[in-house]
């Protein structure tokens, strides 16, 4: 067998793995002790990894239980674990909840000898103090309410229904075996509580009873959810089930991972007959492959050498399937993102050269293509301009950004050019293009019912909150419009053009800049006037996004009403303010509307385009609104500013563009044009 047949070989073999793919935990909080630090190669640091990687084996028979306590070392070095799954999860979330703990609590607290972070899902603890001889531990507690008050109208009996689901599940907890349990009681006319509580397995029911009840004292009830965390014991309420309510308790007497111990001999029996027969197809083809591969080099190279077409495609063939084995390493540096880089001639054979014909669209800093590589893997080739305002520095943050994110509604980045002058971007190939090739087309948008469009809404939602909140970075998106998602053959949204993003850091809300960019009609109107940003920017470029999917028309188009021009907003806001919101919709799905989610997405994307910044919801709590219709909206205040030039003419003003020539004409919204 040649050397490629056999790397081929050994990258097939480790890579055989049970799961595929892991399911990322919904990130809460952590906590870090800055006090005391240790050093890289210490003993202290020797232990905790050790620690670390019992914790989270995937081996680990404790994931059955959803509960580990550990320690590793002698003193002064020893240190001491724990982690603790949320009673409902399955073994599977366990173990990857956890791994990803791991992960992250590395990151977060680089050096220091005690961390902790919480999860929905599970919560991961270390420490240089014993947690074995005291295990009610108060180590980083972290109250998370959410910001909705209660309802004005019934605080009181919400109140008393949420403290006695407490003090009931508190007392169910206390007897059970995993020390776990959940309640929910229906409050009003369709408003439902629920309310889980959980303590750490091993305490004594007195600890148990004493922990919750202490948590029961100092959780606030008058908001519509809330939840305080911490090791011993954790205790959350909401107004949406949040918990598995088909989860069965675990008897006490079954034996830890039995069922998947039968499992993994079922595993083993049907894949290892499976794998040996691939393996030896594999054997056989790599051998074939290889040798084609070798005279097709050999042709090409006797008839024009390194510069022939030929040569090029398999140095790309190459290139990807390096990069299909490549896990990005999170640095910081272009550098760092080595394996993501392709030949340009490759890329350009891809595209024939850049042909007219292979033209997928032009985006704001250059033109995208369509590219097909010899081993028939379709690409979507975004080639900057020259004299694109996008420089090096946009350039490495598209890349660096893009690279991290893996989510289904955004899209995937496979690799990159940097050669000279040129600067290209390779994304998955998505066939349907763009969001507004279908929204703003007399023809395609029939394609787009109400059903299409109520779940292009959900996904893009998801999305976003998945840049604020859900991924390891907080992100910015900054551009978020109709062009910029893109949809797949089954037409679900994939947001794109992260050129313009930007990371926050942990405890960052805001940030400010001179050079404000992005697209005006879908800025908000501190980013546009004060260049003043944050994940609310985002979320009143998504209201402006949700009236253009369910109006079919661009916020940029000037509307009369009652003697007033204005843009989509404003329009909007009047209809709102006279009782006839859904005036707004696309005539194209007017017979299939369904009235009552049209007319709450409309109520929500004026929530969010809200002139005050405080006043809009966050992503988290519109995707809550989206997909549970029991939550009440708060009523919207009025919506920001617009332009009064058109809108090409202020893109021609650009970022130097002077505040002065932004003004309301909207008699219901006037901005202010004084400090903040």
């Amino acid at each position: 067998m040649t050397a490629y047949g056999f790397l081929f070989l050994f990258t097939f073999l480790t890579s055989l793995k049970p799961s595929v793919q892991q399911h990322r935990p919904t990130y809460v909080g952590y906590v870090c002790q800055p006090e005391k630090t240790y050093l890289k190669n210490s003993a202290y640091s020797s232990n905790l990894e050790t620690l670390l990687f019992s914790l989270s084996s995937r081996y680990n028979h404790s994931f059955s239980y959803g509960f580990q306590r550990l320690t590793e070392g002698q003193n002064p070095d020893m240190v001491f674990g724990l982690f603790l799954c949320r009673g409902d999860v399955s073994v599977e979330i366990c173990r990857d909840c956890v791994s990803f703990a791991v992960k992250d609590t590395l990151n977060l607290c680089p050096n220091e000898k005690e961390a902790l972070i919480y999860y929905d899902e599970c919560m991961l603890l270390y420490t240089d103090r014993s947690i074995l001889l005291d295990p009610v531990t108060k180590t980083g507690d972290l109250m998370v309410v959410n910001q909705h008050n209660g309802k004005k109208n019934q605080p009181v009996r919400f109140s008393k229904v949420v403290l006695s689901l407490m003090n009931e599940a508190a007392e169910e907890a206390t007897a059970s075996p995993r020390k776990f349990a959940f309640k929910k009681e229906t409050y009003a006319p369709s408003q439902t509580v629920y309310v889980l509580v959980q303590c750490m397995p091993d305490l004594t029911p007195v600890m148990c009873s004493s922990c919750l009840q202490q948590t029961i004292k100092n959780l606030s009830r008058d908001k519509m959810g809330a939840r305080l965390l911490s090791p011993s014991c954790t205790l959350r309420y909401d107004i949406y089930p949040f918990y598995n309510e088909t989860y069965q308790e675990v008897a006490s007497d079954d034996m830890p991972g039995k069922e998947e111990n039968s499992m993994r001999v079922i595993i083993i029996a049907i894949v290892v007959p499976l794998a040996v027969y691939v393996l030896l197809f594999l054997v056989i083809s790599s051998f074939y492959v290889t040798t084609r591969m070798k005279n097709i080099y050999e042709t090409a190279t006797a008839d024009g050498g390194k510069n022939s077409k030929i040569h090029y495609n398999l140095e790309s063939f190459m290139k990807i399937n390096a990069f299909n084995t490549y896990e990005f390493s999170g640095g910081d540096d272009i550098t760092t993102a080595g394996s993501l880089q392709f030949d340009f001639k490759a890329v350009e054979a891809a595209t024939d050269y850049f042909s007219e014909r292979n033209k997928l669209g032009q985006g704001g800093f250059g033109e995208v293509y369509k590219g097909t590589f010899p081993n028939r893997s379709q690409v979507a080739v975004k080639r900057l301009s020259k004299t694109s305002v996008q420089g090096e520095k946009e350039f490495k943050n598209e890349v660096i950004v893009v690279a991290k994110l893996q989510h289904r509604n955004l899209v995937r980045l496979l690799g990159f050019c940097f050669e000279r002058e040129e600067k290209i971007l390779i994304y998955e190939y998505v066939p349907n293009k763009s969001l507004d090739n279908f929204l703003f087309d007399s023809t395609l948008k029939a394609k787009l019912d109400w059903t299409r469009r109520h779940n292009i809404i959900r996904g893009i939602a998801r999305g976003v909150l998945y840049l604020h909140q859900d991924s390891r970075l907080t992100i910015i998106h900054r551009d978020l419009k109709a062009s910029n998602v893109l949809l797949d053959t089954s037409l679900n949204p994939k947001i794109a053009d992260f050129g313009m993003a930007r990371i926050f850091g942990i405890d960052q809300t805001e940030a400010s800049t001179r050079r404000v960019v992005g697209t005006y009609g879908y800025m908000s109107p501190e980013y546009a006037m004060y260049g003043q940003f944050s994940m609310k920017s985002d979320v009143y470029s998504f209201g402006i996004l949700v009236l253009e999917i369910i109006s079919g028309k661009k916020n940029s188009s000037l509307y009369k009403m009652d003697g007033h021009a204005g843009n989509l907003v404003t329009y909007t806001w009047r209809l709102w303010r006279d009782g006839s919101p859904l005036e707004i919709v696309d005539p194209s799905f007017q017979e299939n509307c369904q009235v009552n989610e049209t007319s709450r997405c409309v109520h929500i994307a004026l929530l969010c385009v809200q002139e005050e910044v405080e006043d809009r919801p966050t992503m988290s709590e519109i995707v809550q609104m989206l997909t549970t219709s029991s939550i009440a909206l708060p009523v919207p205040q009025p919506p920001g500013f617009f332009l009064r030039m058109k809108p090409e003419k202020v893109r021609e003003a650009g970022p130097t563009m002077d505040s002065s020539a932004l003004c309301s004409v909207d008699d219901a919204s006037i901005t202010r044009l004084t400090p903040r």
